[in-house]
């Protein structure tokens, strides 16, 4: 431990979700800056823009293998995390994947900070389909992402004895929404799950405002555009007040009332030197980092297995409240936390969960039938 320790960090800045790759990359950084000056831990991060581009994640990870980075934070999309896992597996370091993403996936070289559909998207269900009914509208960027979570919904709303009432995907930056919202306003769903990316989203949710304006029954009260992948960051790309009242699940939201969060916002405002909106995205990656450090000295090696030792014999302290990871999915427990789009651009709390532990197969965490850590292609 005592040459400085190499930290890669993989997020693209530009491209659909730039937003998010923005503040990741800014709550990765904001973590490394809380060890200057600590004594015997000294980071040196070494960063790749891919720049939205998938092939390029690839080249990024080699480049940071390469530059002697045992452990890597990032990549947004699963598509991303899907193209690096090989190579993080043949030169045996560790991914640290801070998203929200659609589960079915365990692997010995990755830690999952993000959630999986039994942390956002099943509380998520217990909570919509008593109040608003059982009969949804589904649209998704036309990737795994989309393709599985709404592959879930149809199991969770044909279980629960209700109906799809439509399913429709969009390539990634497409904005021609007209199509699937006038489907939707024929159809009059009771909630519209969206797991659209970047500018597909805010064309969505802009065009479900106007219907709103022209039809009351699609007023978020009463039909609300429910997603699992929308984080502050991306609240200005929006047009004013179109996501307004809209709902989203998160394991983190900047409005959180904890003593934790609060001292955590006072420390990133007096870096920043204004006051800032945390966002979800920014908090994970801040805690992956932390995490990773914080494991790595306890271990007194960078060596993974020595790492991941570490990680599961204890719980440790983070904006999520006491995080423990699962020695058997790699997978970290998380709250559920919903919340309501306001005028401000931000996230009211409207409901929440303690600490649910990741059950990425849905397999109801039985142990012999539980399958053993590999990543799924």
């Amino acid at each position: 431990m005592n040459d400085a320790l190499k930290i890669g960090i993989l997020f693209s800045t530009t491209g659909p979700y730039g937003s998010m790759g923005r503040d990741a990359r800014d709550g990765a950084d904001f973590a490394m800056a809380e060890y200057a000056g600590v004594e015997g831990v000294a980071i040196e991060p070494i960063f790749f823009d891919p720049h939205a581009d998938l092939a390029a994640y690839l080249d990024g990870a080699r480049h940071l293998l390469r530059a002697g980075c045992r452990h890597i934070v990032g990549t947004i999309t699963s598509a991303a995390r899907k193209e690096v896992i090989p190579l993080v597996e043949k030169h045996d370091g560790l991914l640290w994947y801070m998203c929200p993403y659609e589960g079915f996936e365990a692997n010995e070289n990755v830690i999952y900070v993000g959630g999986c559909p039994n942390q956002h998207l099943l509380p998520l269900f217990e909570h919509l389909i008593p109040r608003y009914g059982a009969r949804p509208y589904l649209v998704g960027a036309n990737y795994v992402w989309g393709w599985e979570m709404n592959r879930l919904a149809r199991e969770l709303i044909t279980n629960a004895g209700g109906e799809v009432l439509g399913e429709r995907y969009l390539p990634l930056e497409e904005t021609a929404v007209e199509r699937i919202v006038a489907e939707i306003a024929q159809r009059r769903p009771s909630f519209i799950l969206n797991n659209l990316i970047g500018p597909s989203s805010y064309a969505f949710l802009e065009a479900i405002k106007a219907l709103g304006d022209r039809d009351p029954a699609f007023h978020a009260e009463n039909c609300p555009v429910v997603s699992c992948d929308l984080m502050e960051c991306e609240l200005d790309d929006i047009a004013a007040g179109a996501a307004a009242g809209q709902l989203c699940a998160a394991s983190y939201f900047d409005s959180i009332a904890t003593p934790e969060n609060a001292a955590f916002k006072a420390r990133v405002t007096e870096r920043h030197g204004a006051e800032r909106r945390v966002s979800s995205v920014f908090a994970s990656a801040y805690t992956a980092v932390r995490l990773c450090v914080d494991a790595i000295v306890a271990a007194g090696s960078d060596e993974p297995d020595a790492v991941r030792r570490e990680l599961y014999n204890r719980s440790w302290p983070t904006l999520f409240g006491a995080l423990s990871i699962d020695r058997d999915t790699n997978h970290a427990a998380l709250p559920f936390h919903l919340g309501r789009i306001n005028a401000d651009n931000g996230f009211d709390v409207v409901a929440s969960r303690p600490p649910l532990a990741a059950d990425p197969y849905l397999t109801g965490r039985n142990r012999q039938a539980f399958p053993r850590l590999r990543v799924v292609s």
